[in-house]
């Protein structure tokens, strides 16, 4: 694999058919990583991914690399990194969300399970609505400034979504209940070493 100049992507079908010869790196959170990845993948999520370098580029020049994350975006910036760096990284398109959508399985290791037993999604879609029904109640009951609290939810989820992060999301994620147990970035090393 040459090192692109416009990013390389795989399809599911593509990526499905060539996995058992991919070094697949999953760039998501922890949390993320143990509640389901792809077969084979391993977790270097993207802000340890710099100290990767050295090991990542030794395994592209063994196979090549396929870079994953929930829908795309983090994965094309891993891969923009590592082309800086002079290595070559295909990423999937759509993520390990279009992988599950095609209906194909993904590994979710018990030892890394966070303690919630609720995905992210889930968990933001909770809150999100616990606000807006809160700052409707209390901007009835109270004072009207409180509707305020629902305008900003809404206005936090149009961003969301055209930008395709969630910042509720990355505070939940902070909640004791749903850190799993850290990546250990040595032993992930070690097993990319072996690849």
């Amino acid at each position: 694999m040459s090192i692109p100049v416009t990013p390389v992507t795989l399809g599911i079908d593509q990526a499905r058919s060539r996995l058992h010869e991919l070094t697949v790196i999953d760039v998501r959170t922890p949390g993320e990583y143990a509640s389901g990845h792809l077969p084979g993948a391993l977790n270097i999520p993207l802000d340890s991914l710099r100290s990767a370098l050295p090991e990542i580029r030794a395994a592209a020049g063994r196979a090549d690399v396929l870079v994953v994350c929930a829908s795309g975006n983090r994965s094309r910036n891993a891969c923009a990194l590592l082309a800086e760096h002079g290595t070559a990284a295909a990423t999937l398109v759509g993520g390990t969300k279009a992988w599950a959508a095609e209906g194909y399985d993904l590994q979710r290791p018990a030892a890394c399970a966070p303690r919630s037993g609720w995905s992210m999604e889930r968990q933001v879609r909770l809150t999100a609505g616990t606000l807006v029904l809160t700052g409707l109640a209390l901007g009835q009951a109270v004072h009207p400034a409180f509707l305020l609290i629902s305008a900003g939810v809404a206005g936090g989820l149009v961003f969301s979504a055209l930008t395709d992060t969630c910042g509720m999301a990355a505070l939940l994620a902070r909640l004791p209940h749903n850190r799993p147990r850290t990546t250990d970035l040595t032993a992930t090393l070690a097993a990319l070493r072996t690849r």
